[in-house]
C-alpha cells in the first residue's frame, strides 16, 4: 500500500486542520484522493475547537483535475457520486475552508476549491475547466461558478475549457487575493478573522449563511449529475473525447446528441 495521497495535521492550538494534496506534480483527484479528504474531514466535523480548514497543496501545481480514466462510462457515475458528495461536504462543513492554490488549477481541483472560501492563489496560477475540449462537462463547477462569479462569466470558463491567470481571476471574484505565499497567505487571513473566535458561535454563522446556498447546490447538483450520466455519456463524443486524451491523439466528433439521427 502506498502513502496516503493526502497530509493531514492540526495547527494554531489544534484550531486549524491543515489538508495539503500529496501527490505531486498532477495531484489527481481521483477516488483514493476524494476517499481521503472525505475522512478527513469527517474525523474533524464535530472537534468543538476547530476555526478553520486550510486547504494546499505539495509541488508547484494545485491539481491537474479529476482522474480522465475514472471518467470512462464503467466508472464514470461511481467517480461523479464520489466527487460530488466531496463538493456537498465542504460547502456544508461547519466552519470555513480556505483553498491555496498555485500553478495549474484544473478541472476538479477548481471545483474543490470553488467549494471552499476564500481563494488565494499565487501569481502563476492557471485556474480553468477544460472539460469540454474532452466533450465533457464539469458538474459541480457547472452548479458553483455561476453562484461565485455569475452566469456570464462562468459561461465564458465552461464553454471555452480555457484557464485563466490568477489576476484576472480575482477581477471576476473567483480569487480573492493574490500571493506570492498563498499557503502563508491563507493562513494569514485565518489569524486575522477567525482566530479569536467562538467556535461555536461560527458555525452558526456558517450554517446561517449558506443555508439557501446549500439546498441549490444540491438541488442543482443531482440534476446535473443525472444528466451526465444518463444522457451526456449516452452519446458518442465523450468517450471520444476522453480515449482521445488518454491516447494522446485528436479527437474525431460525430456530434451525437442522442435520441435523435439529424
Amino acid at each position: 500500500m502506498t502513502d496516503s495521497p493526502l497530509k493531514t495535521w492540526l495547527e494554531r492550538d489544534e484550531q486549524v486542520l491543515r489538508l495539503q494534496l500529496a501527490r505531486p506534480k498532477a495531484n489527481i483527484i481521483d477516488a483514493r484522493m476524494i476517499d481521503a479528504l472525505n475522512a478527513a474531514l469527517d474525523a474533524h466535523v464535530h472537534d468543538k475547537r476547530l476555526l478553520a480548514v486550510v486547504l494546499d497543496a505539495e509541488g508547484p501545481h494545485f491539481s491537474f483535475g479529476a482522474s480522465v480514466e475514472e471518467h470512462l462510462p464503467d466508472q464514470c457515475a461511481d467517480m461523479l457520486g464520489k466527487i460530488n458528495s466531496l463538493i456537498m461536504q465542504m460547502i456544508e462543513f461547519p466552519v470555513p475552508i480556505v483553498a491555496a492554490v498555485q500553478g495549474q488549477c484544473l478541472g476538479g481541483g477548481l471545483e474543490l476549491a470553488c467549494a471552499a472560501s476564500p481563494i488565494v492563489a499565487a501569481p502563476d496560477a492557471q485556474l480553468g475547466q477544460p472539460e469540454i475540449s474532452l466533450a465533457v462537462i464539469a458538474p459541480a463547477a457547472t452548479c458553483l461558478l455561476p453562484e461565485r462569479i455569475g452566469q456570464a462569466q462562468a459561461e465564458k470558463l465552461l464553454f471555452s475549457g480555457k484557464s485563466i491567470d490568477a489576476q484576472r481571476a480575482k477581477t471576476i471574484g473567483l480569487v480573492d487575493e493574490v500571493s506570492e505565499s498563498p499557503t502563508a497567505a491563507a493562513l494569514a487571513w485565518v489569524d486575522e478573522n477567525i482566530i479569536g473566535k467562538s467556535a461555536s458561535s461560527l458555525r452558526f454563522a456558517v450554517t446561517a449563511v449558506r443555508h439557501d446556498y446549500i439546498e441549490r447546490i444540491r438541488s442543482r447538483l443531482g440534476i446535473v449529475e443525472e444528466m451526465y450520466v444518463e444522457e451526456l455519456m449516452q452519446t458518442k463524443d465523450p468517450v471520444e473525447g476522453l480515449n482521445a486524451f488518454l491516447e494522446k491523439r485528436k479527437a474525431i466528433w460525430e456530434n451525437d446528441i442522442g435520441g435523435s439521427d439529424q
